[in-house]
């Protein structure tokens, strides 16, 4: 399936993977890549078919560049444009589904971007969210969260270049207005641990649980479909 992604340069269409649950589906999961990686990153699809497990419909998608060929993002208003073409067609597909948005690093960081700027979801979640360069700690990236009204949820390794210091994340989201951090101990930023060699694809799916964790905290009692 694609979604028609409207442009300052023109329409464009982007690759999307819609994959149900075996049984009733608790919501939609929005996924977006990092920068260096398409949707198809088995780190991806491991995370994608674990919450498949636990109920929930996934979503993953390209941004444009990727469906261009190139290998660096373009423009972060093509990304947030992006996002608001993917949400809302799974909304013209499932009107009534709750609909999290959730990327690994740069994916996750436009998402937040796109609702900071008004885009409507039930919540936000990030695979080591990139706070800033690694060792440019002055180069915060996290001005925009405060706006963010729906609950985050942070997952991050404890040697991820892109939080270190860490007390800079912990204030950044101590700032939100309903975020909380999940740190996962030893995990640099795609959450490889030194000593420990695992298939990308199981790192992913690890993750799923504080996922579908997060989501039922932070919606008890809604209904849902999708």
């Amino acid at each position: 399936m694609t979604a028609t992604v409207a442009l300052p340069t023109g329409r464009v269409s982007v690759t999307t993977a819609w994959e149900a649950p075996a049984g009733e589906s608790r919501g939609v999961v929005a996924i977006a890549h990092g920068a260096g990686a398409g949707m198809d990153h088995p780190f991806l699809i491991g995370f994608a078919a674990a919450l498949r497990q636990a109920g929930f419909t996934t979503v993953r998608f390209n941004f444009p560049y990727v469906e261009a060929g190139r290998r660096m993002p373009g423009p972060a208003a093509h990304a947030i444009l992006t996002w608001r073409a993917v949400v809302e067609s799974i909304r013209a597909e499932v009107p009534e589904a709750r609909i999290w948005a959730c990327g690994k690093s740069y994916g996750g960081r436009m998402a937040s971007m796109a609702v900071a700027e008004g885009l409507e979801v039930d919540g936000l979640v990030y695979l080591g969210y990139p706070l800033h360069p690694p060792g440019k700690p002055e180069k915060s990236r996290a001005d925009h969260l405060p706006a963010v009204r729906v609950p985050q949820l942070f997952i991050e390794g404890t040697n991820d270049p892109f939080v270190q210091p860490r007390e800079q994340l912990e204030a950044a989201v101590a700032s939100c207005q309903d975020a909380r951090i999940v740190w996962i101990e030893g995990g640099g930023h795609s959450f490889e641990v030194k000593g420990q060699k695992r298939p990308a694809d199981e790192v992913g799916a690890s993750l799923a649980p504080l996922v579908a964790g997060f989501i039922a905290e932070s919606a008890p009692g809604r209904s849902a479909t999708g």
